[in-house]
């Protein structure tokens, strides 16, 4: 059996599992996106000029009770700001993916060891932690499961962790999820893999210069199929913003590692402090910023995340 057929075989079953987890739709409104197909999700990433009205939430946006990678703070944060999730997808002992940053699990769960010396019957029986390390009511959640959460409220960005590019698109599929998904490619060469596999797959792909622009454009991949990851901090050439922006692309530009932590760790007590910082990112190019904390965040940058935009047709 080849690689592709056992990856095939791997997604289906990891998809069946679904139907017996099932989690239950939120009803409470929140600040939903939804393109509705593969083509729309393209041109909601069009760059345009015009404001972008929301955040991408780094693992969720996890606070006091409220776990990293977990459908709960993912509502939680759609309360008060539209957002796009980043989370990550990782395989556990009997090969299913579930969604988990670390490799080991006792930073972020009530269990300890390797993630993938345990099966998932087994990683149902821990529960997850909060950003203080206190037990939550949450347990630990399948991508599938996710996928499905997300349907018709955001849009998910699946990391890389364990799981090959390949692999993550054929979960995609068998959700149906290309419309509301964005899969991160680490290289050039996985950018052009995920292209070959599925035209219709967004990606978020690491462009951090003018070199790389120029590198990208010779890949073939089209520029309406990515959105651009500049980095976790403000580029040594900012024209590279201009120069993703003329082809066509948005950028997300990281503040989990430098002003989200003035805050996170109280060196900024008060988020007010740091609004110049973070509309200065915008008015260097940055079109998202990708946060720890977004809900703190989209209220110091209320006039950047309204929903008067082009984009509205895609916001509930």
């Amino acid at each position: 059996m080849n690689m592709r057929k056992i990856i095939y075989l791997a997604v289906f079953v990891q998809f069946s599992l679904f139907s017996f987890h099932a989690v239950a739709f939120d009803k409470e409104r929140g600040h939903y996106m939804s393109p509705r197909s593969a083509k729309k999700l393209r041109e909601m990433f069009r760059y345009t000029g015009d404001s972008v009205a929301f955040l991408s939430s780094h693992r969720g946006g996890p606070d006091a009770d409220l776990p990293e990678n977990c459908t709960a703070t993912f509502a939680n944060t759609l309360k008060h700001t539209y957002s796009i999730m980043e989370i990550d997808p990782r395989y556990t002992k009997d090969s299913v993916m579930i969604v988990h940053h670390d490799p080991t699990l006792q930073r972020t769960t009530t269990g300890t060891g390797r993630v993938s010396d345990y099966t998932l019957k087994e990683l149902r029986k821990l529960k997850l932690k909060d950003t203080k390390g206190v037990p939550t009511a949450y347990g630990i959640q399948t991508l599938a499961e996710v996928l499905e959460w997300a349907r018709g409220k955001t849009i998910l960005v699946l990391d890389k962790k364990d799981v090959p590019i390949e692999a993550r698109i054929k979960m995609v599929e068998a959700c149906k999820a290309e419309a509301y998904t964005i899969v991160m490619a680490y290289s050039f060469e996985e950018a052009k893999l995920a292209h070959q596999l599925n035209e219709n797959i967004m990606m978020q792909v690491f462009i951090s210069n003018p070199d790389k622009v120029e590198e990208f454009d010779h890949t073939g991949v089209p520029w309406e199929n990515i959105v651009a990851f500049v980095g976790h901090k403000v580029p040594e050439d900012p024209t590279v913003f201009k120069l993703i922006h003329e082809k066509g692309a948005l950028c997300i530009l990281g503040t989990s590692r430098n002003l989200d932590w003035e805050f996170i760790t109280g060196k900024v007590t008060e988020m007010e402090e740091l609004t110049d910082g973070y509309h200065a990112l915008f008015r260097l190019g940055a079109d998202i910023l990708e946060t720890d904390i977004p809900v703190p965040v989209s209220n110091v940058i209320t006039g950047r995340l309204s929903s008067k935009t082009y984009r509205k047709k895609f916001l509930q």
